[in-house]
């Protein structure tokens, strides 16, 4: 009994409704378990049948997925009157196991007037988690605009620096990139296969990347104005593209008309309660806060804490956001630092901005395991650093087996509901990480690797600009570097373009790939990582093999090939991939 465990909670990551009939279960047990049966009926039933205690029907469990230390079992259950109250018999070998909320026994153990059922009380439809259809078919492209494309208006002003010239100071340069630059590169885009657009701040700051946002309703002028703002959303929406806008909701910069109002006026100011002040001599010269003066992003004293408690303060936002809805029909908001703001300014921008626009997007920045956030009351997704760890860690460490990755990915899919994890915003590198080409040393095969993978997850995959063409770099001092336009256009990245493309292509073809039906299989040679997607509609599959070790390996592919580096003959050659149909 001591060497068997399992676990459960009635959480959304292990029980949530998939639609308003239908409950899905998990539960989580050791290796040993060859079986697991769950045990469920109305929790009322006894009542309506006039047995003397309540009981639960057999509904066997499939094995869904394995990990390094357990076995996940999953269940999906319609249960007539919506409501569910279960438990479950777990089998290893000739040994049977009972898990209840308040214990794991054996049979001989069970005393019913003691134990307590797990219960999922009532499927009500608001509930429901449900993220805009339009998501899961997206390829997203990550565009910092200072550095993706200056138009000619911007050369007009003496401070931007040759654009793509480096500089003793690149954190603090300023390129010029603009609105009707990018507005100009759409079709490239569109070409590209690009469904959506993450654009990084856009309002007036003190900053080229503009994360210290100074006036959130006034576009930077370097980029613009709202009329190029619209011209660049309407040219877009023409062709096909959704438009996503960054929001610092977490912090401001310090011209910030509210911060302005405090520093001046102190307590007496109708905005001190905006932000979260520990001393009454805040007002210093210094470039940090660790003397905890007031609050801040990070320690940085240019970026002042706001304090999304504040009623006053979530009035503000909520009607900002829903201006840039209402005024410029953007699809979709990416909320920066998204993990400090509070859960109660969420629920109520959410609610608001929805009832503007149904099926915008909202889009949680969080590094780690987000489920707090995923009710289906707040965000619609969050960005999948858990995911990009999984495929990165892969590829970079060379002593990582196919099945550790089969165990790490499986822990990505089960941290979530499928519903969630459909529209998970997946990425292989970001403006706040080191370039993935330069992780791949500047091999054009192992990033056609990572990028394989990227595009044939469960989710929604996004690449930051120039990642088409391998851009490298390896810190925010030269991981943001400039379109280099000029050489795309004469035809110097048309190899790796072209490729990339074709992964887009698949990806865009085959849209039950952001689904979740996901399998291994395993091969003797270690860094061999071959995994199936299924379309659970047409029984469609796709098949992936990934060859990462350090010898060609002989592969009999059952099926079309749609795409194919490195392989010829049945010979899968070190860093080759193949993506066929079966």
């Amino acid at each position: 009994m001591e060497r068997f465990t399992a676990y459960h909670r009635s959480t959304p990551d292990m029980c949530w409704a998939a639609d308003e009939k239908t409950v899905v279960i998990r539960v989580r047990t050791d290796k040993s378990a060859d079986r697991a049966t769950l045990m469920c009926s109305d929790p009322f039933i006894n009542e309506l049948t006039r047995k003397k205690s309540w009981y639960g029907k057999p509904f066997d469990m499939t094995l869904d997925m394995e990990l390094e230390d357990g076995l996940i079992w999953r269940a999906q259950i319609k249960p007539p009157f919506r409501r569910l109250q279960y438990y479950f018999r777990l089998f290893s070998g000739d040994k049977e196991y009972l898990l209840f909320d308040n214990k794991l026994c054996v049979p001989e153990e069970r005393d019913k007037s003691s134990e307590l059922y797990y219960k999922f009380p009532w499927i009500n439809p608001s509930d429901v988690f449900s993220a805009p259809q339009w998501v899961r078919d997206t390829v997203w492209y990550q565009i910092m605009p200072d550095r993706f494309c200056r138009s000619e208006r911007s050369g007009e002003v003496s401070y931007i620096a040759p654009w793509g010239k480096p500089t003793r100071k690149p954190h603090h340069t300023y390129y010029g990139g603009d609105l009707k630059g990018m507005t100009e590169r759409l079709p490239y885009l569109k070409e590209l296969g690009i469904g959506g657009i993450y654009l990084t701040p856009v309002f007036l700051s003190g900053s080229y990347h503009r994360y210290n946002t100074y006036d959130y309703k006034k576009i930077d002028p370097l980029l613009g104005d709202e009329d190029d703002m619209r011209a660049f959303v309407d040219r877009a929406h023409e062709l096909g593209i959704k438009i996503m806008l960054d929001g610092v909701f977490n912090h401001c910069g310090t011209e910030f008309f509210a911060w302005k109002d405090v520093c001046a006026r102190s307590r007496a100011s109708e905005y001190y309660d905006w932000f979260f002040i520990n001393d009454e001599d805040f007002v210093k010269p210094r470039f940090d806060t660790a003397d905890g003066r007031y609050f801040t992003f990070s320690f940085w004293a240019g970026m002042p804490k706001l304090n999304t408690n504040y009623q006053g303060v979530k009035d503000y936002y909520i009607d900002i956001c829903s201006y840039w809805v209402r005024e410029w029909d953007i699809d979709g908001i990416r909320f920066d630092v998204g993990d400090e703001v509070s859960h109660t300014f969420l629920r109520e921008l959410r609610s608001a901005l929805k009832s503007v626009k149904k099926d915008i997007f909202l889009l949680g920045e969080m590094w780690f395991d987000a489920i707090n956030w995923l009710s289906g009351t707040e965000y619609d997704s969050v960005m999948n650093y858990p995911m990009s760890s999984c495929i990165n860690d892969f590829s970079r460490k060379t002593d990582t087996t196919a099945l550790s990755f089969e165990y790490a990915l499986n822990r990505c899919l089960m941290m979530y509901p499928e519903n969630v994890t459909q529209v998970l915003f997946n990425f292989l590198d970001t403006h706040d990480t080191t370039r993935v080409s330069e992780e791949c040393g500047g091999n054009t095969d192992l990033l056609i690797q990572r990028l394989t993978m990227l595009f044939t997850m469960p989710g929604t995959p996004c690449i930051y600009y120039g990642t088409e063409i391998a851009l490298r770099g390896r810190d925010a001092s030269d991981n943001r570097s400039c379109m280099p336009w000029n050489e795309i256009e004469q035809g110097g990245f048309d190899g790796i373009l072209d490729e990339v493309k074709k992964l887009i292509a698949i990806r865009n073809d085959n849209a039950f790939l952001s689904g979740t039906e996901f399998g291994f299989i395993r091969h003797e040679e270690p860094r061999l990582l071959h995994y199936v997607r299924r379309d659970p509609d047409t029984g469609k599959r796709i098949g992936v093999c990934i060859n990462a070790g350090d010898s060609a390996v002989q592969l009999s592919v059952d099926g079309r090939v749609l795409y194919s580096r490195l392989f010829e003959g049945g010979r899968l050659d070190k860093n080759g991939t193949i993506i066929y149909e079966s």
